[in-house]
């Protein structure tokens, strides 16, 4: 492998990327991590994983950067206006997690009406030995499902949702040309279904996007799915419903502060709490970070991304 005081360094590496990319990294680009860099200059791509930011601050510590390749779909970690200011370009992992995490949503779907993981629970804790039983659940098939941002996972998302038999609505910023009914905002999106799926993207356009109001409307028999990022969700709201019965619960894969996760939601039994492992399957991890590796090559050797994020 060859060091890294060998070669003028291209590429640096910034947070907490897969054990594998990091590897590639080196012996592909001899890629140190930022802190371990030393001499800036001639760094010409930095390559963000785990939600590291790339803000002005990043960027002024690496003053001949020209790319940044994030490791994700979202990229509301790295500031694009200040990049695309500076001239910088910035790439992310469209499509090969959508499946992925597309199955998680449904899953969550199918779990809050069904309460799959409530039930495994209740074995384990010797319940039902003891002769206790548990409420009966909701059908999956003829619930309304109401999609929030239909993109790519959200219609994928969909596709497997009207499999189980579910009625589809959705809203986005304008109709597509799908079979699905139409909502023209957020609240009257939640009012007309029994489990709404938060599947926008991240970043300051959608900040508490799920609020109050949109929750009040769900109402005391609906359900909430999160698996797109925890800021678009009014965490508070969200835990202030969930006590007073406003909403009979909530399927969340992603958090507002992850890894932590607010007290009041641990010990509910009317939710269901993943570690934002939506697309974390052997399989999509390493799709993703090969296409990181091709749009490194590509900027590297042509000066263009494979997959820029959209304007």
């Amino acid at each position: 492998m060859t060091s890294h005081s060998e070669h003028q360094v291209r590429v640096v590496q910034l947070g907490g990327l897969m054990p594998f990319l990091r590897e590639w990294l080196d012996e592909r680009y001899a890629a140190p991590e930022l802190a371990d860099l030393g001499d800036p200059a001639g760094v010409v791509v930095a390559v963000a994983g785990g939600g590291a930011p790339v803000g002005a601050a990043e960027m002024d510590a690496l003053p001949d950067l020209r790319a940044v390749a994030n490791f994700g779909v979202g990229y509301d970690n790295v500031d694009v206006d200040e990049a695309r200011r500076r001239g910088i370009a910035v790439s992310n992992t469209p499509d090969v997690l959508t499946d992925a995490v597309a199955d998680l949503a449904a899953f969550l779907v199918v779990d809050v009406l069904r309460g799959l993981t409530a039930a495994d629970r209740f074995v384990r804790s010797g319940a039902w030995a003891r002769g206790e039983r548990l409420p009966l659940t909701r059908d999956v098939r003829g619930a309304v499902v109401g999609v929030l941002g239909l993109g790519r996972i959200g219609t994928a998302a969909a596709e497997r949702l009207e499999g189980f038999g579910a009625q589809v609505h959705y809203h986005s910023r304008s109709p597509k040309d799908v079979a699905w009914t139409y909502h023209p905002s957020p609240v009257e999106l939640a009012a007309a279904s029994d489990v709404l799926v938060v599947l926008t993207p991240g970043g300051a356009g959608t900040e508490g996007l799920v609020d109050a109001a949109v929750l009040d409307a769900l109402g005391p028999d609906g359900y909430l799915v999160n698996v797109a990022r925890g800021s678009v969700v009014d965490e508070d709201a969200l835990v202030a419903a969930l006590a007073a019965g406003r909403i009979a619960g909530a399927g969340l894969d992603v958090f507002a502060d992850e890894p932590h996760v607010p007290e009041a939601l641990l010990g509910r039994d009317d939710v269901v709490l993943l570690p934002h492992v939506g697309s974390a399957t052997v399989q999509t991890r390493e799709a993703m970070g090969r296409l990181v590796l091709d749009n490194v090559d590509a900027f590297l050797g042509r000066g263009e991304l494979v997959t820029p994020v959209p304007d």
